[in-house]
């Protein structure tokens, strides 16, 4: 019997394909699997242009036996089968795909589901077996075929008996070495796993003979172990399935058994589109965050699917960062696989597809924020920081597109409204949209900054997440209205109050002045406060940093000390101001004092901490006494 030997191209392709184009070795199951259903799809689609075929769907499946005594694997189906010719072409020249000349000689357009297009997914096998051999009959032949190899070395073809239509592929699984456990692809339960993993929606009957542990009849402790065949995937997937005809809790099944959470979804998209590109997809809004959401382990993607066989578990580039929550998977006949069907190569319809759902999810949202507001909040609870950090990142470029979906704390409803909402209840005189920063709501409602403008009626929205005002930086402005910190130097009220202010700036110059001179470069400057109705001082700041920026940023590793340009406010309307005044004309050591003092007050109320807090203490004994 002569042995063949694989082209010299074939042999280095061989070694690639055994060493380095696939990344899992389960994969060689989905491989054969695919080919498989390839096998069983060319009779169908023989049997739409030749009248004296008829195809029976029940009589058509694919089998897995597993025999762990000998080492064996077995993968068997009642497809088209291959003639000795076509055992030649197809395994004897590596990545020449039978199924795309298969195409091309019945004339079949791309979108008919022929799974296989390189033709390398056969020596998948030879990653996890010594030797493979293939056993075929081809439809209308009356001889059958045997193909063997024990891999690079070359291959060897002989007439074999075969009493059926079909394909037998045998795998002599390798012995297990130090690194690699060979033992899992003769165990049922793990064949069964790759199998759901996989091709659970491979439209063939994938059939195994599985072990059952049964009660015996008449007995009540006893039990027996039963070999029975089982269908082990489901065939046609939930996706392909009419929406009519679906429940939510089909839908709520689907999201359990893909274990995209243990939650329950707060909603699902179902989506099918036959256009330029064609594909399905069920999307998933989840109700709780992931323990590890904002970890480095948390990996973000769909499921991605090619005609019901698993590409990709976590493909990426289907989401963006900021929707990096959504679970589910995508399926499409019209995605550019490579040469493993492994990954994809990054083409204009995957963009296609990512485009297309990021805006199905957005429109989603906002149908749960108009329709359905106790969900959104929910939701938003959960995920609304990341929405935040998506208006954040990449220079703003996606606040356009993110703005709608956010929301914020409001001073007024005392509850969570978004910018429209806001712009709706704003007075004809009010210029900006204003803002207060801090740890809590409580602490914002205790601010001195917040007085005046809410003693104008003016809401403001409240900022508690530490990206907020970063995100808020980005957006700069609503629909015309420019946002404004309720700190802010300039909080663009009427000019008659400033000239008011200017004036007792002017009055009180020499006292201010002895105060920054105090206070030695921890301030920018000592002014009239226009904010304070009833509180003695606050601090406002001048530039881009925030005094909350200041915090955030010099919290973080390999911190640069970024200070605000603090201006320390005084109340001259305050019974303190008072004080401070007489002391300035009588005793000029007390004003040192008070001004110390009234610095400290003014970090406290910030949250910010005290540079010397024994010299505080000492200070405070100073007054009592």
């Amino acid at each position: 019997m002569e042995t063949k030997q694989f082209k010299a191209e074939s042999k280095r392709l061989l070694d690639m394909m055994i060493n380095s184009i696939y990344t899992h070795r389960e994969i060689f199951l989905r491989e054969l699997l695919s080919n498989a259903s390839d096998a069983i799809d060319k009779i169908y689609y023989k049997a739409l242009t030749d009248d004296t075929l008829t195809f029976d769907q029940d009589s058509y499946y694919i089998k897995v036996t597993a025999d762990k005594d000998n080492r064996l694997l077995k993968i068997t189906d009642t497809g088209i089968g291959m003639t000795k010719e076509e055992l030649e072409n197809n395994l004897g020249t590596i990545a020449k795909s039978g199924s795309l000349a298969f195409k091309k000689e019945n004339e079949i357009k791309d979108g008919y589901d022929i799974i296989g297009q390189f033709g390398v997914g056969f020596y998948s096998a030879f990653m996890v077996a010594d030797e493979v051999s293939v056993l075929s009959k081809a439809l209308g032949s009356d001889e059958a075929y045997k193909w063997e190899s024990k891999g690079a070395d070359g291959y060897t073809i002989t007439p074999c008996e075969k009493d059926s239509i079909g394909t037998e592929i045998m795998l002599k699984i390798k012995e297990n070495t130090e690194d690699e456990n060979y033992d899992e692809y003769l165990d049922e339960y793990r064949l069964k796993s790759i199998i759901k993993k996989y091709s659970d929606f491979i439209r063939y009957p994938i059939k195994m003979d599985v072990t059952e542990r049964k009660l015996n009849e008449g007995s009540e402790n006893e039990f027996e172990e039963v070999v029975e065949e089982q269908t082990i995937n489901r065939m046609v997937p939930i996706w392909k399935k009419n929406k009519k005809d679906l429940t939510t809790e089909d839908y709520e099944l689907f999201y359990t058994e893909k274990r995209y959470g243990f939650d329950k979804p707060l909603k699902h998209i179902h989506i099918s589109v036959d256009g330029a590109v064609r594909y399905n997809a069920i999307l998933y809004i989840p109700e709780n965050i992931p323990f590890d959401y904002y970890t480095q382990e948390f990996e973000k993607g769909l499921e991605l699917y090619s005609n019901g066989v698993l590409i990709m578990n976590k493909c990426a580039d289907l989401l963006p960062d900021y929707f990096s929550f959504v679970k589910g998977m995508v399926d499409s006949e019209d995605l550019s696989l490579n040469i493993s069907r492994e990954m994809l190569q990054h083409d204009r319809q995957l963009k296609l597809i990512a485009k297309n759902i990021n805006k199905k999810i957005k429109s989603e949202l906002l149908s749960i924020l108009k329709n359905e507001r106790e969900k959104y909040e929910a939701f938003f609870k959960s995920f609304g920081r990341q929405l935040k950090y998506g208006v954040y990142s990449d220079y703003g470029t996606h606040k356009e597109e993110l703005q709608d979906l956010l929301m914020f704390y409001s001073s007024k409803e005392k509850k969570l409204v978004t910018f429209d909402e806001y712009l709706s209840r704003m007075p004809e005189d009010q210029k900006y949209i204003y803002y207060a920063t801090g740890e809590s709501n409580d602490r914002i409602d205790k601010l001195p900054q917040t007085e005046l403008v809410a003693d104008k009626g003016y809401e403001i929205l409240y900022f508690t997440d530490e990206i907020d005002e970063f995100a808020i930086r980005m957006i700069m402005s609503y629909k015309e209205k420019e946002f404004k910190s309720v700190s802010s130097g300039d909080l663009g009220f009427e000019a008659d109050e400033n000239q008011d202010m200017s004036a007792e700036e002017q009055d009180n110059k020499e006292l201010f002045d002895f105060m920054k001179n105090v206070l030695n470069n921890k301030v920018k400057d000592v002014k009239v406060s226009k904010r304070l109705k009833t509180h003695p001082v606050c601090l406002a700041t001048d530039g881009e940093v925030s005094i909350e920026m200041e915090k955030i940023l010099n919290a973080m590793p390999n911190s640069q000390n970024i200070k605000a340009d603090k201006i320390l406010e005084i109340n001259v309307h305050h019974e303190v101001f008072a004080s401070l005044k007489d002391a300035f004309e009588q005793d000029k050591d007390k004003v040192t004092l008070f001004t110390n003092l009234l610095y400290n007050q003014a970090l406290l109320i910030e949250g910010l901490p005290i540079e010397d807090p024994v010299e505080f203490t000492n200070n405070i004994c100073k007054v009592m006494v």
